[in-house]
């Protein structure tokens, strides 16, 4: 079965506009991303989808393949849908484009769990990646939290503390969820088309979207211990270029 990574990149940014072109140490932020799919085992290819010229040419400067899709879509999901609509690959890849600092292996973690779990003959659409978090994350709403079932199927996410200590055990454990999922095809495909839920529009989360129609997602704990950081604002961009510096966080 086939896998593709798929990259998806727009221009626009509330936050920090033309961030997939920001320079991080002589190299635009979307050729890290690019790169660190490239150096996988479980890829077939990687690509990078986008509505933006600008991106487009920065892309293939660097010589990496990009497809141009609709300037419509609501979500990156439905850019890697249409992507993924051209494309033989049975497994595909969501790449989040502003995460430089994404260790490759968490890529594989995430496919190998989807693949585990479709061997298994469960019934599960995708899969996605968590880790155990601490205390100063928290009462964080930036850091999505997430509960799984006994088999890792994830139960719940949520901006909140799940679950919530009224009692606290010797197993209480608190676990992020890592925005990089892997899907069928098809299910990719049944999501896209899917409209917005009702917990999806109030948590902000899309993922929320999938086990509100009843689609199982499979989880898996990583075991890259690494920091990860979003580039959401200048801040953001300016600790990223300290990290792969070797400087200070």
């Amino acid at each position: 079965m086939k896998v593709i990574g798929i990259i998806p990149a727009r221009y626009q940014s509330t936050r920090l506009p033309a961030k997939p072109l920001a320079d991080i140490h002589g190299r635009p932020l979307i050729q890290h991303v690019y790169e660190i799919a490239q150096k996988t085992k479980c890829l077939d290819s990687v690509v990078v989808a986008t509505d933006d010229q600008r991106i487009a040419d920065a892309v293939r400067a660097f010589g990496g393949t990009v497809v141009m899709t609709s300037p419509n879509h609501a979500s990156g999901t439905d850019r890697v849908a249409e992507v993924a609509a051209g494309s033989d690959a049975g497994i595909v890849v969501n790449i989040q484009g502003d995460e430089p600092l994404l260790d490759p292996r968490m890529i594989d973690e995430c496919v190998l769990a989807l693949k585990s779990a479709l061997r298994n003959g469960d019934d599960v659409g995708l899969s996605t990646v968590i880790k155990k978090v601490g205390e100063d994350a928290y009462h964080d709403p930036s850091v999505v939290k997430v509960v799984s079932d006994a088999r890792g199927r994830a139960l719940y996410f949520s901006r909140s503390l799940i679950p919530y200590p009224r009692r606290r055990t010797d197993d209480f454990e608190v676990f992020e969820h890592i925005g990089l999922y892997a899907y069928t095809r098809e299910c990719l495909t049944k999501l896209s088309k899917l409209p917005p839920s009702r917990l999806e529009k109030i948590e902000c989360l899309e993922q929320l979207r999938a086990l509100e129609n009843g689609i199982s997602i499979q989880t898996v704990v990583t075991q890259c211990e690494g920091e990860l950081v979003s580039v959401d604002t200048q801040e953001d961009l300016e600790r990223v270029r300290r990290i792969l510096a070797g400087g200070a966080k």
